[in-house]
């Protein structure tokens, strides 16, 4: 069960950078685009939020947008009016990005996943955001045996030393994004004694 030091070694040195990451300390861009990323590939939303931070590099300045530009601007993205709906409350209900998970889960269209990324990249504050990736690879590796992404971030959090907290997300997701079959994957774990 403690091979956590091995896993985070292994992630580490097969890092490859994910896209969303360049927003990485502030909180206003890395919460807009995380909104974004909802079921969308990660370069496709890096190429919309760009589009939208420099007609809107802040909130004050998303505020001015109407619905219907936010909407035009964020078009190629997955289900994008109702992120357009959430992103346009969002800009009216907050001056600054809230610094704690609840304050951030008030918010329109995020979850914990997108208020523990923003928590934890932006603030630096210990949390796990738990998407796909993080989900299904910690299922593999046997640390949990979970149904969804909330009850994997709570059994992790319970196993999980806090130190590795910041990085869960970002070397799952990488790692993840590089192996995207399950066989794959597997094949990854095996070859480097991560499971048998």
């Amino acid at each position: 069960m403690s091979n956590f030091e091995k896993v985070f070694r292994v992630f580490k040195k097969n890092y490859k950078p994910i896209p969303l990451e360049v927003f990485g300390k502030d909180p206003y861009k890395t919460l807009i685009s995380t909104i974004l990323s909802a079921r969308t590939k990660d370069e496709l939303t890096l190429k919309v939020s760009e589009g939208l931070f420099n007609k809107a590099p802040d909130i004050k300045a998303l505020r001015k947008l109407s619905q219907e530009a936010i909407q035009k601007l964020i078009y190629p993205v997955g289900f994008y009016k109702v992120k357009a709906k959430h992103i346009k409350r969002l800009s009216e209900m907050i001056d600054n990005i809230p610094k704690t998970r609840e304050g951030l889960i008030k918010l329109p269209g995020v979850g914990r996943k997108t208020a523990n990324l923003v928590l934890n990249r932006a603030f630096n504050i210990p949390a796990i955001a738990v998407d796909t990736h993080v989900h299904r690879i910690s299922n593999l590796l046997g640390w949990v045996k979970t149904k969804t992404p909330e009850q994997t971030e709570m059994q992790l959090t319970k196993i999980l030393p806090k130190k590795y907290w910041p990085y869960t997300n970002k070397l799952f997701v990488s790692i993840g994004q590089q192996y995207r079959s399950k066989v794959r994957l597997i094949k990854f774990l095996k070859e480097n004694n991560l499971i048998q």
